[in-house]
């Protein structure tokens, strides 16, 4: 016996298959819904847990008695076979993992048979429903030895009628999956490809005429008080009468109907919104069932090209999310799903796109019930046609013209290939299947308020009819599809029934443009910005600046929300592409997540959490004024604000008050300012939630601000140091200077102290040298290789004179410098003059020359090789995580302490971490730095060599000294992985600058 060939034919979608239709799991009458989980309806038989698995290299492979064979292993089910130890993951982003050959797939296709056995007593006059949540690429599906059906789209639900197959007693379910089917092809999102059953799977019993399908809609009156609901209902063979019954968020019966279809007039509605998700109750019974559905009031519409919920403009603090965990793979329980949602609460997330797929449908119920704002995206993408020479669907004029301009004539063929499935007629049918998949399931979600036709797979006819029947199957909703925005060389799209403008990446200046232009009358939104991966996100800040400036910018969905990194086989550690034997993959693109894939966030997300802090804070005219960042909730029953005014860092004042301020308005601080001083001045608030919520327990910290009163140095106190005579001796190529306790050796030749002691302990333990290189982050990826081209990763200093004059009062060294790499110009010309006090201090004049055609320095500083006693730093700045110019907003300008190991913020992919911007001092044991204006400096055990070099942190090794950068500048993170260049404010990129810094032993 071999499978039938549906797996190669895009005519064939589904066999046996039932309709699309709303979530729901119906329960017996007498059970109450509201108190139970589904799995404790009488009506519900969940089938998880371990089932027999053999693995085939093909279905080719399968033995013609695969129904019956028994199975030589077991697998738990759900899961992804990847993570069991069969087959191997593989990270790839854009690159389909197989030939481009639609619609077929490899002869070589792994082939998963797994068997289970149920006991069951089916009941006379009762039908039977087997419900598959996901399954990874396509199935069939077997039962007592007969075809049930097929089917795919991996991440929507594929439910059989079981009635006719299902017997007394044991029975013998067999479900063939697929690695890879013609579906596969709509499925290249940038993801492991993991294979298998890895949602739940369970069998409902239902009346003979049951309930299939149910679209609960309502109308709003103009000022939302009142809302006219209907509910459509949908029966296996005939209508029949249904009793509604609607109770309001505090469970009181608002209104009950016994008729076919419902429809009701609801008085004083209480209104949903992600601050507040108020929900009603639905309940619907008709024979022996009892169905129940969670509703809430909510409005969502656009007017003047500016989106409107319940008639205010509001702005998505969103993430994407997949589906991963480095254990489970796709496999994730309600528990992993509420770990994510608690963690987004706790950083001020509001929004969630389900990137690029539907996510289990209870996980949009939860939505609903926790309050979260969601697009709903379609289980569709190809970017992999993008990425190969073909000629499209119905396009041949591109590649029959001789186009002078060969990289332009490649540029639009790739953007044509990317349009290749939105318009080839053959998979008309599959975009639309996908399409009325992820909209019937999720059609009664309350926090579904906008569909997405998918990702990253062009435009064209295939999507146009897709838009066309979600605004006319749900006009009630929005439509996105950023895809929208590649025109087809041969075809002029159709953006009618598109609701949103979006765009992936693009940067502040981009949004700026597109609101200068009076045609653009479509609200903006970013699907996809401020790619998260490594050390990143320094844009943040911007990006809210400039939402928070046009009315018709509604926010953006970050990319994304956890690292993807799973557990390596017979190790302990994690991986990402390239690490489990694939050839093809794209390394460590994967690593791009807001919190780790353990779950522990990253500095992203803390930069993220106060970006997006639900009031901020000004200083005008002489007063604190509060703005309210929320959308329908007043300060004074959201938070309360702790107040703090410092001098130096040292609290003089502090308390706490409750404000009034209406959602979006201004209130103003009843505090009074100190008057101006000669010391740091500093008024720092933070807000607490006043109240505990589903999520989230009360006095969590919501957020910061910090207000300077009075800009000043933090000047460190140093006792009195006695004054020595200095004394001079000349030394090979240098001088050899002693100052009572202190020996410095200078080299004229390179214009660098070789070493500094103190009592004879060396306190520098290699040159005391500059330093412009820094260990790429993941947003140098495309900078690096001009850095490097430069020179900078492999320069020296050098001098080209240098002369020393002593008076009473100290010896002055004078030394005209180069920083050059072998084969490249010189990188900085400098002039370094050097004061040796009598006291030991070393002082630095530094007037630098940059040539202003080389790329901008990823940093200007020293590099103190200190010996490993150097355990414990203070420092005044950013701190107490890692900050630079462009991501301090999750950091506090304070007093701080650290050691080198603390210091070090650790990812996967090694890189620059740990900076600290903002810095007035840095004092460690044997050595302490001040300068005339903030700097940044970063104390870790690992050189920057060693952070440049290796592939994974767990094969770092921890350098002999502790290691101190000390940097008049470090050049800012950006998001470029993915993403904008860093911006020109940003760069260490100027022509000239000087720089004062005091190095006192």
């Amino acid at each position: 016996m071999s499978l039938p060939n549906y797996y190669q034919d895009p005519n064939v979608l589904h066999v046996n298959r039932v309709p699309h239709h709303a979530y729901f799991v119906p329960f017996q009458k007498g059970q109450t819904p509201s108190q139970l989980e589904r799995e404790q309806s009488a009506n519900f038989t969940l089938l998880n847990g371990n089932w027999a698995f053999d693995l085939y290299p093909s279905p080719h492979d399968l033995p013609p008695d695969f129904l019956t064979r028994a199975s030589s292993h077991t697998i738990p089910v759900p899961s992804n076979w990847q993570t069991q130890g069969f087959d191997a993951h593989q990270y790839t982003n854009i690159n389909y993992p197989i030939p481009f050959d639609p619609p077929y797939v490899p002869h070589q296709n792994p082939c998963g048979v797994y068997q289970h056995e149920i006991e069951f007593e089916p009941k006379p006059n009762k039908r039977y429903f087997l419900n598959f949540e996901g399954v990874d690429s396509c199935l069939f599906v077997y039962l007592n030895g007969e075809f049930v059906g097929y089917g795919q789209i991996s991440h929507s639900t594929n439910e059989f009628e079981i009635t006719q197959q299902l017997q007394h007693g044991k029975n013998c379910l067999v479900v063939v999956v697929l690695k890879w089917c013609d579906g596969s092809y709509l499925e290249d999102q940038d993801k492991f490809r993991m294979s298998g059953i890895f949602r739940d799977v369970y069998i409902l019993e239902r009346e003979q005429n049951y309930l299939q399908d149910c679209f609960i809609r309502y109308k709003l009156s103009e000022d939302l008080s009142q809302a006219r609901l209907s509910v459509e209902t949908q029966f296996s063979n005939q209508p029949e009468e249904v009793h509604f019954q609607l109770f309001d968020p505090q469970g009181n019966l608002v209104c009950e109907q016994t008729s076919g279809d419902f429809s009701a007039e609801i008085c004083n509605v209480a209104l949903w919104n992600a601050e507040d998700p108020k929900l009603y109750t639905l309940q619907l019974s008709y024979q022996n069932e009892i169905i129940e559905q969670k509703i809430g009031f909510r409005q969502i519409r656009v007017e003047n090209g500016v989106l409107l919920f319940n008639n205010k403009p509001i702005k998505f603090k969103g993430v994407n999310r997949h589906d991963s965990d480095p254990i489970t793979g796709y496999a994730i329980s309600r528990e992993q799903a509420l770990i994510d949602l608690r963690l987004m609460k706790e950083h001020n997330i509001n929004a969630i796109r389900t990137a690029h797929y539907p996510n289990s449908p209870w996980f949009t119920e939860m939505c609903d019930q926790l309050g979260f704002y969601v697009i709903a995206e379609s289980d569709i993408e190809s970017h992999g046609s993008s990425a190969v020479y073909i000629e499209s669907p119905k396009n041949s004029i591109l590649l029959n013209v001789q186009n002078p301009n060969k990289q332009e004539a490649i540029r639009q063929q790739a953007v044509d290939n990317f349009c290749y499935f939105a318009r080839d007629p053959n998979f008309n049918a599959a975009i639309l299947d996908r399409t009325h998949a992820n909209v019937e399931r999720d059609k009664n979600r309350t926090s579904v308020i906008i569909w997405s036709l998918g990702n990253e797979a062009g435009f064209g006819e295939n999507f146009e009819a897709a838009a066309r029947w979600v605004k006319e199957r749900d006009p009630s909703r929005l439509t996105h599809y950023e895809g929208s925005i590649y025109q087809h060389s041969a075809h002029q799209n159709d953006l009618s029934n598109l609701d949103l403008y979006s765009e992936m990446y693009p940067s502040t200046e981009r949004l700026d443009e597109y609101f200068a232009d009076p045609q653009n009358r479509k609200p903006f939104i970013l699907c996809e910005y401020a790619h998260a991966m490594g050390n990143s996100c320094g844009d943040a800040e911007d990006y809210w600046q400039t939402f928070q400036q046009y009315a018709g910018s509604c926010g953006g969905f970050v990319w994304e929300w956890c690292d993807h990194a799973p557990l390596i086989p017979h190790s302990e550690k994690y991986g990402y592409g390239g690490d489990f034997g694939e050839t093809l993959h794209d390394g460590n693109f994967c690593m791009d997540g807001l919190v780790s894939q353990h779950r522990i966030p990253h500095t992203n997300l803390l930069e993220f959490k106060n970006v997006n802090r639900p009031v901020r804070a000004e200083l005008k005219e002489g007063k604190i004024w509060l703005k309210n960042q929320l959308d329908f909730t007043n300060l004074a029953d959201y938070l309360t604000v702790h107040y703090a005014f410092s001098e130096n860092g040292e609290t003089v004042q502090q308390g706490q008050l409750l404000v009034n301020c209406e959602p979006n308005q201004t209130a103003c601080l009843p505090l009074e300012l100190p008057a101006p001083s000669e010391k740091l001045q500093l008024l720092t608030l933070d807000y607490y939630l006043k109240e505990s919520t589903p999520l989230l327990t009360k006095d969590h910290h919501l957020g910061f601000d910090q207000i300077v009163l009075s800009e000043k140095m933090v000047k460190l106190e140093v006792p009195p140091r006695p004054q020595a005579v200095i004394f001079v001796e000349n030394i090979t190529n240098g001088w050899q200077i002693t100052n009572g306790e202190y020996r410095y050796r200078f080299d004229k030749l390179k214009g660098i102290f070789t070493a500094i002691e103190k009592n004879g302990v060396p306190i520098i333990e290699q040159p005391l040298d500059f330093n412009i290189w820094r260990a790429p982050t993941d947003n140098d990826r495309l900078i690096r290789e001009f850095w490097q081209k430069a020179g900078y990763d492999k320069c020296y200093t050098r001098a080209y004179s240098a002369s020393l004059s002593q008076d009473e009062n100290s010896v002055k060294i004078v030394a005209d410098c180069g920083i050059v790499a072998t084969a490249q110009s010189r990188i900085l010309t400098l002039k370094v003059v050097y004061h040796i006090l009598p006291s030991g201090e070393i002082e630095l004049n530094v007037q630098a020359k940059r040539p202003t055609h080389l790329p901008f320095l990823p940093r200007f500083g020293l590099r103190f090789f200190l010996n490993k006693a150097n355990y414990q730093a203070e420092y005044f700045g950013y701190g107490e995580r890692e900050s630079y110019v462009d991501k301090h907003h999750l950091a506090k300008l304070g007093r701080y302490q650290t050691t080198a190991v603390e210091n070090h913020t650790d990812y996967l992919k090694p890189q620059e971490n740990g900076s600290h911007f903002g810095t007035h001092y840095v004092k460690l044991d044997n050595v302490t730095i001040t300068a005339d204006t903030p700097f940044s400096f970063n104390l870790s055990p690992y050189t920057q060599e060693e952070l440049t070099a290796k592939i994974h942190s767990y094969e770092l090794v921890e350098s002999e000294h502790t290691i101190l950068c000390v940097d008049y500048k470090m050049s800012g993170i950006g998001s470029n992985s993915c993403g904008p260049s860093l911006k020109e404010q940003y760069r260490l990129n100027e022509e000239h600058f000087k720089w004062n810094v005091k190095i006192i032993l």
